[in-house]
């Protein structure tokens, strides 16, 4: 050990000789703990997102059990701290208009409270980014204990995949090739167990760009939640929150430059979801390390697709983690990995990657044989995008990738909604859809709008993608040619917002460009005929977001969060 009792944090709280830590002591014991329970040990703080409205988390009420059953085995005192719970099918307009109020919650609960350490219990999507952030803010030792995906999903002995299949299927009932009865099964089949999402969508993505960055215990993003291996791994990591404590093992000594390469080469060798750009930005900015989009492209350059996961694949996470599971992948890439970054056993990257193997080559592929060789995400620039947007090219058709053609934009996503199967929309197979005023601001909170439905009478021609272009976001398990996170968004007058119907919209991944074609004089008489509409919210939480959250290129946190001077410990007395 290298910290002494009487230098824990909480010591403050419950060790002096005073007024105020009697009051600490004697509401203790009215919980029905005595002193020895907690005199001298390690506070543990365990932020749960569970909620009934969270299906991703709804095991947590026993998980928080097993971490709880860890911290008493290693010596410390745990208190369960109950965090908001972000559930991504549910929560409107989107959660990562909550992302940030989680990233806060976090930060002022650790703060708040006699905590030492903490554990955060997350994994559907936006809890792994807000947990993170907001715990590497306050700065204690910390390790993620990720929520695990779901198992398969089965329909007629077809195996389903969350979101993917949806989509899929969805069109496949627009167009006429199912039936109302079908739709009802997949509906039944597709989510079965406890979990997030089993596809390489944001949550999984997410849970892994945590481990790869060493926040987790080796190996643990890759477990379904329903495998017994989990609980035993929630165990494991109670007992290893607590030697950290004593270590002082802390995130800045963690998230480092390199840490966050990591992370990016991770996600770029799953083809992770296009939303851990945005995440990953602003978790590392939280960390004081400056990442921008341009880091991303130059990775994504040089990093093979491995992983042959849905949607940019064919199998699931449940496959993925039998054929060895994150380990197993990183393996593969020593050569793209700094392996001498620390983790929070107190090992190094390389060290945890030790003996790791495929025992899977279709789902884990060799180097040698990428699903695709370089590129999982692409970094766009141009005059439609002058601060950046991202594609998932390998999610795409390949035809799309360099297309040029006439716009058909929709002012919002209820103006979306009334006109995308008009038969009379004039649409066609080369139209570029857009759709405006979907971003940070302007949605409010950049739902995952960017994967436009295909128009029905071009669905019904076997049309299944087309390049659509947002501000907005998508799915991690969405697919197709969707450019997103335009900046600026149109909502605060980015280049989006003057496109009009007709306009060339040319897009060329290979050269990284994303262009209307205009010329500067009338882009100029349109941009002197905008008007700024007006915000969302007059109060509440919608106008502190809207007030201060910063755009898709910077990571959408808010602008008085990123790392700056500490803030200074509560007086308790």
């Amino acid at each position: 050990m290298s910290k002494k009792p009487e230098e824990l944090r909480s010591h403050r709280w419950y060790g002096a000789h005073n007024l105020r830590a009697f009051g600490h002591r004697s509401r203790t014991a009215q919980m029905g703990f005595d002193r020895s329970d907690y005199a001298g040990k390690p506070v543990i703080g365990i932020l749960n997102t569970w909620s009934e409205i969270n299906p991703c988390h709804t095991h947590f009420k026993q998980r928080v059990e097993e971490v709880k059953r860890g911290i008493w085995q290693a010596g410390g005192f745990p208190i369960e701290l109950p965090a908001i719970s972000l559930s991504e099918p549910f929560q409107k307009p989107s959660t990562m208009m909550y992302r940030n109020f989680l990233a806060m919650e976090a930060e002022e609960l650790l703060r708040s409270h006699p905590v030492d350490g903490a554990v955060l219990m997350g994994g559907c999507d936006k809890t792994t980014p807000a947990l993170v952030m907001g715990a590497t803010s306050m700065g204690l030792p910390f390790i993620f204990m990720p929520a695990g995906p779901m198992l398969r999903g089965n329909w007629r002995g077809e195996v389903l995949g969350s979101g993917s299949d949806t989509w899929k299927y969805w069109d496949a009932l627009r167009a006429g090739k199912i039936s109302e009865a079908d739709w009802q099964e997949i509906e039944e089949g597709i989510a079965r167990s406890p979990g997030h999402c089993m596809t390489m969508g944001t949550a999984s993505t997410m849970t892994s760009a945590a481990e790869a960055l060493g926040l987790t215990l080796p190996g643990a993003s890759s477990i379904p939640a329903a495998d017994s291996a989990h609980p035993r791994m929630a165990t494991q990591t109670g007992k290893r929150i607590v030697d950290m404590v004593w270590e002082d093992l802390r995130p800045d000594q963690i998230l480092t430059p390199a840490a966050f390469d990591n992370a990016i080469v991770t996600v770029l060798a799953l083809g992770g979801s296009t939303n851990a750009v945005i995440h990953l930005i602003a978790m590392a900015r939280r960390a004081g390390v400056p990442l921008t989009l341009d880091r991303f492209d130059v990775l994504a350059r040089r990093t093979p697709l491995l992983a042959d996961l849905r949607p940019a694949g064919r199998f699931l996470m449940e496959d993925f983690y039998y054929a060895g599971g994150l380990r197993a992948l990183l393996a593969r890439i020593p050569h793209l990995l700094s392996l001498d970054c620390l983790t929070v056993n107190a090992r190094s990257l390389g060290e945890n990657l030790a003996g790791a193997e495929s025992f899977n080559e279709e789902v884990i592929r060799p180097v040698g044989k990428p699903l695709l060789a370089c590129d999982g995400i692409a970094v766009l620039r141009g005059n439609l995008a002058p601060d950046g947007a991202v594609i998932k090219p390998g999610a795409a058709q390949a035809a799309l990738l360099r297309h040029t053609g006439p716009a058909v934009v929709f002012d919002s996503r209820a103006d979306l909604a009334a006109r995308i199967d008009d038969p009379d929309l004039p649409v066609t197979a080369e139209s570029v859809l857009v759709l405006r005023n979907a971003g940070p601001l302007g949605a409010p909170g950049m739902p995952e709008w960017g994967q436009l439905p295909i128009p029905k009478k071009l669905l019904e021609q076997g049309v299944r993608d087309m390049v659509r272009v947002s501000d907005s976001r998508m799915s991690g398990t969405s697919y197709g040619a969707c450019i997103l996170h335009v900046a600026p968004e149109s909502f605060v007058g980015g280049p989006l917002a003057l496109v009009r119907d007709g306009d060339l919209i040319e897009l060329d991944v290979s050269a990284r460009s994303l262009n209307v074609l205009i010329d500067d004089a009338e882009m100029a008489r349109r941009r002197a005929a905008w008007q700024r509409p007006a915000p969302h919210h007059g109060r509440g939480y919608g106008r502190l977001f809207e007030t201060h959250v910063t755009q898709a290129n910077d990571g959408c946190d808010f602008d008085f969060l990123e790392a700056g001077a500490p803030t200074v410990e509560p007086d308790i007395y």
